[in-house]
């Protein structure tokens, strides 16, 4: 084990820098990025005595294999000992409540199923036995209970019916699909009429009573998918609830962000909104070890999924509920209690990072735990917090760290042989004025093979969201080490309408596409290569998905020589029609002020098809046929455009991928399409 005891700063230099010493390494490939070992399904047990996790690693010859890890965490230097062998991938793993077995589910007979598997040896034995496959769950705090997410059809009565309508729907012979409201689709997926539902049932030894659908009733989807788990659902300390967040069933689910908490007997019967007064998004119910609190995160403002998510606190004597720290900027993605039930703990976006924070639930006092990477908090076990972190060199790991900040502990190693065959780029944060003179921050990093004295082609990535960040994380996706170990400088720019900067800064893109983002860009470009002057600015290509491939249609008709090429995934095109075919209209509606038809002049006066005039840049078009997102029809319009005007265009279509790039074959095919792409206008 790693251990330090250096500055918040300090450290933040040492992860930057500690990937960079091997002079033997080679620059980072595609090859690499899908080759690394994935950290996966991780616990602390409560005792903060062991750890265990799960790798899935890939072979010489492309085989996959992925099994579960013991490590000692009271033992220095301790070495993991192997768990599992069998086929298949164990997931979702939590210890029982003695920490001698952990529970986990599996699909080693031909559904996932939930296993539990002793610690001292043995065989895991099977413990549910449903018809129908558990999609995640979660251990009451005894652990004699389970609450399980199970897809299920909301007419049914028994988990047979559900089967049985799911295979006829299998066998038919008819392909049409009917609705008579949204959202017929979601993701990509879509909907067939089945819904999420959550099953209590009791742990009996290694069997389990009959499930108890305790949702019944509420046409939703519990958790909503595909973005939320079983961290929008929780049990009271007491064993006799459950709690979590759904949106009431309504007509209305395309276009609202009105997720409520729901409380629910686990033996069924009346389920109580408990966040009624609330019309904007509710979630991650958490409770005190003594059940006096519950903390939850609260969005204030209807139909607005980037709002700051505040953190309330009910009192379950008094019923009084407050906000927790109301003046601190931050918009939490994770919460959980101390040891005390006085102290919360929170993972937020914060300035490139996303960082461990403390704030006392009395006072509202905030203080940063640690705040290098991307983390997330795994657990708080005697004065220490456990969290997975990576950074722009460091694929995921686990590490703990005192709750005062010092001895930064480094658990895991799951990668260790294979980095020591990879170099990263150096990388560093910059800051600059951009719009109004306003303080914007980025990133930028250096080829792999930098040397000294010469100038760099720049790989300009510009994330999406656009309520998002390209910070100091590492991505299994857009991996800005990607185009670093391919010989180009890297930047990217934080600009308005990011997260993690307060949430005056995210709101000033609504409303306001095109304008301040887009000056904050061509500010961050000029400034960067001001201050490194070994970044050639003058030969730039710009790269972006989602917002990002937006921002790349917007730049061709609004700055259209400012790059020598531009790579376009994702990406709207037309607003107006736009508008008309996703899926989560509540998204369009609050970036531009309503429906299309109430407020035409604004989506139009932002609408990169009313610029097409202005278009020559040549552009690199990529899209998947199941992005409901932003369907694939807005990326062939572009390359229509593009290739009736002459201008030098490709198009490249993945039919099984979504808003994302997830098979990796089709992801080293994407990148050797984009450095190909890159290469051809920028090293001529």
């Amino acid at each position: 084990m790693l251990k330090t005891s250096f500055t918040s700063a300090a450290i933040a230099l040492a992860l930057s820098t500690s990937a960079f010493a091997d002079t033997a390494a080679k620059p980072f490939t595609v090859q690499d990025l899908v080759n690394l070992n994935k950290l996966h399904s991780y616990a602390i047990s409560s005792d903060g005595n062991t750890l265990v996790y799960g790798v899935t690693k890939k072979d010489n010859k492309g085989d996959k294999s992925s099994d579960l890890y013991l490590l000692d965490l009271t033992k220095a230097n301790a070495k993991p000992m192997q768990l599992t062998s069998a086929k298949g991938t164990e997931h979702n793993v939590q210890f029982a409540k003695d920490n001698k077995s952990i529970y986990f589910l599996a699909a080693r007979n031909g559904s996932s199923q939930l296993y539990n598997l002793s610690l001292t040896g043995g065989e895991a034995r099977q413990v549910s036995d449903l018809v129908l496959g558990v999609d995640d769950y979660k251990l009451s705090d005894d652990a004699k209970q389970v609450a399980m997410s199970i897809r299920v059809f909301p007419e049914c009565d028994t988990l047979a019916c559900s089967k049985g309508k799911f295979e006829k729907a299998k066998d038919s012979k008819q392909t049409g699909r009917h609705y008579d409201q949204l959202m017929v689709r979601h993701w990509d997926t879509w909907f067939d009429h089945a819904r999420n539902h959550l099953f209590v049932a009791s742990i009996n030894g290694n069997t389990l009573s009959k499930p108890v659908d305790v949702t019944k009733g509420l046409d939703t989807e519990v958790p909503p998918k595909p973005f939320s788990g079983m961290e929008e659902v929780s049990f009271t300390p007491d064993g006799k609830y459950i709690v979590y967040s759904a949106k009431a069933p309504s007509k209305e689910q395309a276009w609202t962000t009105n997720y409520d908490l729901w409380k629910v007997p686990v033996t069924g019967g009346e389920t109580v909104n408990l966040t009624k007064e609330n019309k904007a998004w509710d979630a991650q119910p958490t409770f005190s070890s003594d059940g006096r609190y519950m903390a939850y995160l609260a969005m204030k403002r209807p139909g607005f999924e980037a709002d700051r998510y505040a953190i309330m606190l009910t009192d379950t004597v008094t019923g009084q509920t407050k906000e927790v720290a109301p003046l601190w900027d931050r918009s939490p993605s994770s919460i959980q209690f101390g040891d005390n039930n006085q102290t919360l703990y929170v993972t937020a976006q914060d300035v490139g990072q996303v960082s461990i924070f403390e704030i006392n639930t009395q006072f509202g006092d905030v203080r940063k735990v640690y705040g290098s990477g991307y983390n997330s908090l795994i657990g708080i076990h005697n004065g220490k917090a456990y969290f997975s972190h990576t950074s722009l060199s460091q694929p995921r790991d686990i590490w703990s760290v005192n709750l005062d900040g010092d001895q930064l502990t480094q658990l895991t190693h799951v990668n260790q042989q294979k980095l020591k065959k990879i170099k990263f780029g150096e990388y560093q944060q910059f800051k600059f004025k951009g719009w109004s003179d306003e303080e914007v921050h980025g990133y930028w990093i250096k080829p792999a093979n930098y040397k000294e004295g010469e100038k760099y082609p720049v790989a300009f990535l510009v994330h999406g969201g656009p309520q998002g960040s390209f910070g100091n994380g590492f991505s299994g996706r857009w991996n800005a080490q990607l185009w670093a170990g391919a010989g180009y400088g890297v930047v990217m720019v934080d600009f308005h309408g990011s997260t993690g900067y307060g949430q005056k800064f995210t709101d000033s893109i609504t409303k306001d596409w095109g304008g301040k983002p887009l000056v904050d860009l061509k500010k961050g470009l000029k400034a960067v290569g001001q201050q490194q002057p070994w970044l050639d600015v003058n030969n730039a290509c710009a790269l972006g998905g989602s917002y990002g491939g937006y921002m790349m249609n917007w730049i061709e008709g609004k700055w259209s020589d400012g790059f020598k090429c531009l790579v376009n995934h994702a990406g709207l095109f037309d607003m107006r029609s736009m508008y008309y075919v996703t899926e989560e209209l509540w998204f369009p509606e609050h970036e531009f002020g309503g429906q299309y038809k109430d407020n035409k002049e604004l989506y139009e006066k932002f609408n990169p098809a009313n610029y097409v005039e202005n278009w020559k840049t040549p552009m690199l078009v990529i899209h998947g046929e199941k992005d409901f997102r932003v369907p694939y029809g807005q990326g062939l319009a572009a390359f229509s455009y593009l290739q009736r005007n002459n201008i030098p265009s490709e198009l490249l279509i993945f039919p099984d991928e979504n808003h994302w790039i997830l098979n990796p074959n089709n992801l080293e095919q994407w990148y050797a399409h984009v450095l190909g792409w890159l290469d051809r206008w920028t090293k001529k």
